[in-house]
């Protein structure tokens, strides 16, 4: 589904619905405050507090990769957005489908071993039986099932926290203050240029980090993209150089059939997609199609946190 616009602004409907938004708000932090089960290892949760993607993924990966060079096992804990299967299970990419486990736990188990399941603490059991060292959380800052040993909160600075109202009001699922009181620091992705810093306490400390394009195709480029901000897409490719002449969005996490994409395969064009969103396409067009990657280039290191793990 698409988010509502006017999660964007403020205005009448929103104010409207802000009474339903501060009932959502208090069942968060009532769940929130339950107590989880605390694993014997560490756990890093890389969470948000609204719904929509802001580079978690991206985020988790980067992380798992500097935590492997220090000689740690990460095992990743991820809930599997729309996925038919329930967990708690370990994502088999050999075996599973993005239908079955949800797009991102196909990325995320193609770097470290990955379990998917919405009781972080039944798959964390099951990473442990792996031998994990240490349990990144992609997402879940409001899931109180595992204990959390240090969790960041990460902001895309284009979008911010939308109108800063709580679910339906705006897109938050709680407001973004109280989400960063269990947050050990912010993670900032672009430029703020929608002053999402000044919705948060002073003293927390914010890392900053951009979205790096992996070399685009050369010509122009049709892009499309079912992401929480299709938008960021193009932004990235055209940052790297590519020549981007339409951008076609989709819906977040959206399942592709060969009835959406073959208007887009009949211009010619090169057509360029996510990593995220190739493992949504069927198997017999994904040759049609190039995925542009794109990693997590660092402003501020995150080092001084992931020290506080070991």
């Amino acid at each position: 589904m698409r988010a509502p616009e006017f999660w964007q602004r403020d205005g009448w409907l929103p104010r409207l619905l802000s009474p339903l938004g501060a009932l959502y708000a208090a069942a968060t932090a009532r769940r929130v405050a339950r107590p989880g089960w605390r694993a014997p290892v560490p756990v890093l949760c890389i969470g948000n507090p609204g719904a929509g993607g802001t580079g978690k993924t991206t985020v988790a990966l980067d992380l798992a990769a500097r935590l492997q060079a220090r000689g740690h096992r990460p095992a990743f804990l991820t809930r599997g957005y729309g996925a038919r299967l329930p967990g708690p299970l370990q994502v088999d990419p050999a075996r599973h489908t993005a239908a079955e486990v949800g797009d991102e736990p196909l990325l995320l188990a193609a770097v470290a071993p990955t379990f998917l399941g919405p009781d972080r603490a039944a798959t964390a059991r099951l990473a442990l039986a792996q031998d994990a060292t240490i349990l990144l959380m992609d997402d879940g800052l409001q899931n109180p099932t595992l204990e959390k040993t240090l969790s960041l909160m990460l902001i895309d600075g284009a979008a911010g926290f939308g109108n800063g109202r709580v679910i339906p009001a705006g897109p938050l699922r709680e407001p973004a203050a109280a989400a960063a009181a269990r947050c050990a620091a912010a993670v900032l992705i672009g430029p703020d240029t929608t002053r999402a810093l000044a919705r948060l306490p002073p003293a927390l400390p914010v890392l900053r980090a951009r979205l790096v394009s992996a070399p685009p195709p050369p010509g122009p480029l049709i892009a499309f993209a079912g992401i929480g901000r299709p938008e960021k897409f193009r932004e990235t490719l055209q940052a790297a150089g590519g020549d981007v002449v339409r951008l076609v969005p989709f819906p977040d996490h959206h399942p592709y059939t060969e009835a959406d994409l073959r208007p887009l395969l009949a211009t010619g064009a090169t057509l360029v997609t996510t990593a995220k969103d190739m493992v949504r396409i069927p198997p017999a067009l994904r040759p049609r199609i190039t995925a542009v990657g794109v990693r997590l280039a660092w402003l501020d290191s995150p080092h001084p946190l992931l020290d506080r793990l070991a």
